[in-house]
């Protein structure tokens, strides 16, 4: 039975990785200072437990499906080059994230594929230990993917999912909503930090984060709509 995904885990986390993670948001802020065509895409909060549950989990593969600018991708590069190990296989149908990830951190630990990830299933590793989806957004997107590409995935592996919980609860006919009625079929759990969702567990993470000094917003939006779950 993989470890379930909840908040004592992640604050053990933060704890026992305060000194990197400080370091690791430094290096990020500067990645969104002019004249950069960044764009942040993940809030802080969720950012941060990707990149600690990847140092965690110390995966040698791992698979990013929607890349956009490379915000999450600068991250989970961050993550494989502090643990000194893993590659990452990036897809989107976009190919802004190539202008935006630097080569040092790139170079040799990560695979871009630009085209539609529903066309190049036979390209995504099947021998993946971490999964970080933020693309489309369609029930029909999460359809497919826990159709063709999840039964690909080792079971026990995290899985970041992203904007599932912008509201209170995910909006009818959502990949969020598809996602959630999966799990609750499985009766597999997941984790969010989600302000709208889970103000307690977002106040929580905060007050930690104070604590260690880890506080000052790279950005401004604090939604963390994001659910994390251990794949069964």
């Amino acid at each position: 039975m993989p470890q379930p995904i909840d908040i004592d885990r992640i604050i053990r986390l933060y704890r026992a990785h305060a000194d990197d993670l400080d370091r690791v948001r430094k290096k990020q802020r500067k990645l969104l200072a002019p004249p950069t065509s960044l764009k942040a895409q993940l809030d802080d909060i969720e950012a941060e437990i990707t990149y600690l549950l990847l140092r965690e989990a110390k995966p040698e593969t791992v698979v990013e499906v929607g890349t956009f600018h490379g915000w999450s991708t600068t991250w989970i590069l961050q993550a494989l080059r502090d643990n000194g190990s893993g590659h990452l296989h990036s897809y989107d149908i976009v190919s802004h994230v190539e202008r935006n990830v630097p080569k040092p951190l790139s170079e040799g630990r990560w695979t871009f594929t630009q085209g539609d990830v529903a066309e190049n299933l036979e390209k995504i590793p099947d021998t993946a230990d971490f999964l970080f989806i933020d693309a489309a957004h369609s029930a029909n997107f999460a359809r497919w993917y826990i159709q063709h590409l999840i039964p690909r995935m080792t079971p026990g592996i995290p899985v970041c999912v992203h904007d599932v919980f912008h509201g209170r609860r995910a909006l009818p006919f959502t990949e969020g909503s598809v996602v959630l009625r999966w799990l609750a079929d499985r009766d597999n759990t997941y984790f969010t930090a989600s302000r709208a969702r889970e103000p307690e567990i977002q106040h929580r993470l905060n007050d930690v984060k104070k604590k260690l000094s880890l506080a000052e917003p790279l950005k401004n939006s604090k939604d963390n709509p994001m659910i994390f779950f251990s794949l069964r």
